[in-house]
């Protein structure tokens, strides 16, 4: 089991090595959720309780193939537990919330495909964490995935109402705000090590 105290890892996946803006991972939702701020606090939370279940489900799948001497099979069981996992939370989010799930649209079942959730299973694996320090670490990442859409569609928003020249617009100013995001991100490093 690895030693790092849970304050520790919470605010190394949250900040110092966001999964979005020093890994790079999850761009896609990103960039294709992060026009409006609910829509993009929203599917933070459903990529929140993913990484949180996959976490949960990772310890569980390590320790029972470690067990039986087939860590080889990790990779797909995790693959199939995200799966899973994304289609239960799109049926909720249909059932509960029509427009969310319109809002939301094809990024709500490509959270299946989002590496940071399967990178969260593979980091923690890696780690050697316990149950309880993977799961503050699931909920980091996914907080600060959180904060990265939240951060990202704020900018997007005021924008909006920018008066920006038309060959910046779009996916061109959102690419410019995410690197300048991301070298803001950079003041976090050697934080905690």
């Amino acid at each position: 089991m690895n030693d790092e105290s849970l304050p520790t890892i919470f605010i190394n996946a949250c900040l110092v090595n966001n999964f979005v803006l020093a890994y790079f991972l999850g761009i896609c939702p990103f960039l294709g959720v992060s026009g409006k701020r609910d829509t993009a606090v929203r599917m933070g939370a459903a990529v929140t309780f993913v990484m949180l279940v996959a976490s949960m489900a990772a310890y569980g799948i390590h320790a029972l193939l470690t067990w039986a001497n087939a860590p080889y099979l990790e990779l797909i069981a995790f693959i199939a537990v995200i799966a899973s996992t994304v289609q239960l939370v799109e049926m909720f989010i249909k059932k509960v919330s029509r427009p969310l799930f319109e809002a939301l649209g094809i990024f709500l079942p490509l959270i299946t495909t989002n590496c940071a959730i399967l990178a969260v299973a593979l980091f923690q694996t890696n780690k050697g964490y316990g149950f309880l320090q993977a799961l503050v670490f699931a909920l980091g990442a996914g907080l600060g995935f959180t904060l990265a859409l939240f951060l990202i569609s704020g900018l997007r928003e005021k924008l909006e109402l920018a008066d920006t020249p038309e060959m910046v617009r779009g996916t061109v100013v959102a690419l410019v705000l995410a690197g300048i995001l991301s070298v803001c991100f950079m003041g976090f490093a050697g934080l905690f090590t």
